[in-house]
């Protein structure tokens, strides 16, 4: 049985990674089976997480527990926390504000415990309305490359005892970003994800928290880049774009 609703299109959709070599290559982990590759809020996709979560302050751990390595799972877009009575409302948490993780009640244990994980991309899809209509654009990494997401994670346990992994991406204010700044309505405020470079990846997710944070910025507006060559995406029935975002057949 499913349910037809209206969903914002900020940060909210992307195209997972789902090519096993460049798993192996740019994150040194598996791809694990069943994930989607058309990613929107309460759909499975991969994440790569730390077995063992560092504590959010302190001395830095114990040399076994720093060389365990990072593993990657299949959880829920949209953040599911432990309190929560269902799973529902993971569509409306798929995005962490950064300013305000550490206090907003859906984050702020996830934030506390080191939950951080990275999801990995191939590209974002944003709407470009300097046409005056929101136009779906495929947004990837200028060289080419995967994008690493900053995220959290969490699990949650159903009533019937079943854990269910779930994960939001990071965003930062863009307001002001060269590149990113062209995106959503012109009234509203702009935001990105958290675009990881390679060479941060196991420190963000193992780092003690304030460490880790260093890494929440809003990338170089060169590394993003407009990919040219694809289609422009079909919403809400075939229309090109839509002010109120994308109509999804989401499950119950």
């Amino acid at each position: 049985m499913s349910v037809s609703i209206s969903i914002p299109t900020m940060c909210a959709h992307y195209q997972a990674l789902r090519d096993p070599a460049a798993w192996r290559k740019n994150f040194d982990v598996t791809l694990p089976d069943g994930g989607r590759e058309d990613v929107w809020p309460s759909y499975p996709a991969a994440f790569i997480r730390h077995p063992q979560p560092l504590q959010a302050s302190g001395p830095s751990p114990d040399p076994a527990q720093a060389e365990a390595r990072a593993e990657a799972l299949i959880g829920r877009f949209g953040l599911v926390p432990h309190w929560a009575k269902d799973e529902a409302v993971g569509r409306h948490t798929y995005n962490a504000r950064s300013e305000t993780v550490a206090s907003k009640p859906s984050f702020r244990d996830s934030w506390r415990l080191g939950r951080r994980c990275v999801v990995p991309a191939e590209a974002i899809y944003e709407p470009d309305w300097r046409s005056g209509r929101g136009v779906p654009t495929r947004i990837r990494r200028s060289d080419g490359q995967p994008l690493a997401l900053a995220g959290l994670w969490t699990g949650w346990r159903s009533p019937t005892g079943e854990v269910l992994r779930s994960f939001s991406l990071l965003t930062v204010n863009a307001d002001h970003h060269p590149f990113m700044r062209q995106f959503h309505k012109p009234d509203e405020e702009k935001r990105m994800v958290v675009v990881l470079p390679p060479q941060a990846l196991q420190h963000w997710l193992q780092a003690p928290l304030a460490e880790a944070t260093a890494w929440i910025q809003a990338c170089a507006a060169d590394v993003l880049c407009v990919d040219e060559s694809s289609q422009p995406l079909a919403l809400s029935g075939g229309q090109g774009g839509t002010d109120e975002g994308r109509s999804l057949q989401l499950p119950l």
